[in-house]
C-alpha cells in the first residue's frame, strides 16, 4: 500500500496494519462527513499507545494542531501531525462506540461497533492489547455548550479532505470507519461512509500540498 493505492475501509468496517517509523499515513474522507476511530499501538508488544488523556494533558488542548504531535501512556510522541486538509475537527473526548451504546440509543440487538472492529483488526494480524483505549475520533465533531454539555454535531470534512501524520516509531495503526446510524456522528444522512488510507515514505509529496513541519 501507498500514497497512488489507498486501502478502502468500507463503511463500518476496521482495519489494522503496520507502519514503519518516520512514514506518514494519510486518513481520506472520500465520499465528506464520516468519522474514521483510530487507534495507534508501539510494537513490538503494544503496551505502549496512544492515549487522548495523555495528549490532551502534555499540550493542554483538545486536540493537537499542524506540528504537533499525539502522545502516548508514557508520554512519548507517537504520531505528528503533518497536514490537515479537513476543517480540524477531531474529538479526543468519546469513547468508541459499542454494543453498549448501541442499546442506550435504543438499538435491539447486536450492531457493529468500533469496538469490535478494533478487536477484529488486531486478531486478523494474530495480535491482542491487554485494554481497549479510546481513539482518536479523527473527523469527529463534538461542540460543548455554555452548560458544559457535550453535542455530537454532523462532520464539517468535505469529500476528499484528509489527516496526515508521521509515525514517530514502529507501530500498527487501526482504523475503524464508525457504523454509527442513529445520532449525527456521521452526517446528516446518519449514513456510515469508507474510509481511505494511504501509508507512504516523508519524502513522498502528499496529495494536496507540502508537508507543514513543526517550524511554521
Amino acid at each position: 500500500m501507498n500514497g497512488s493505492q489507498p486501502l478502502r475501509i468500507a463503511a463500518g468496517t476496521g482495519r489494522a496494519f503496520e507502519v514503519p517509523e518516520g512514514n506518514l499515513v494519510e486518513i481520506i474522507a472520500p465520499e465528506g462527513p464520516q468519522v474514521a476511530d483510530t487507534w495507534a499501538f508501539a510494537l513490538p508488544d503494544l503496551d505502549e499507545f496512544l492515549s487522548t488523556e495523555h495528549t490532551r494533558s502534555c499540550l493542554d488542548r483538545l486536540t493537537p494542531c499542524v506540528g504537533e504531535a499525539f502522545y502516548t501512556n508514557r508520554r512519548r510522541p507517537i504520531l505528528m501531525v503533518v497536514q490537515d486538509t479537513s476543517p480540524g475537527c477531531h474529538d479526543l473526548l468519546l469513547s468508541a462506540c459499542d454494543v453498549g451504546r448501541y442499546t442506550l440509543l435504543g438499538h435491539q440487538g447486536y450492531h457493529a461497533n468500533c469496538t469490535d472492529n478494533l478487536g477484529s483488526a488486531l486478531g486478523e494480524m494474530g495480535l491482542a492489547v491487554p485494554e481497549f483505549p479510546s481513539p482518536v475520533n479523527v473527523f469527529e465533531n463534538v461542540s460543548i455548550d455554555a452548560d458544559r454539555k457535550l453535542h455530537i454535531e454532523p462532520p464539517l470534512v468535505q469529500p476528499g479532505e484528509s489527516l496526515t501524520l508521521r509515525a514517530e516509531f514502529d507501530l500498527v495503526f487501526v482504523v475503524s470507519a464508525c457504523p454509527m446510524d442513529i445520532v449525527l456522528t456521521n452526517g446528516l444522512d446518519r449514513r456510515p461512509k469508507p474510509i481511505d488510507i494511504s501509508v507512504m515514505p516523508a519524502n513522498e509529496s502528499l496529495r494536496s500540498s507540502a508537508i507543514h513541519t513543526m517550524s511554521h
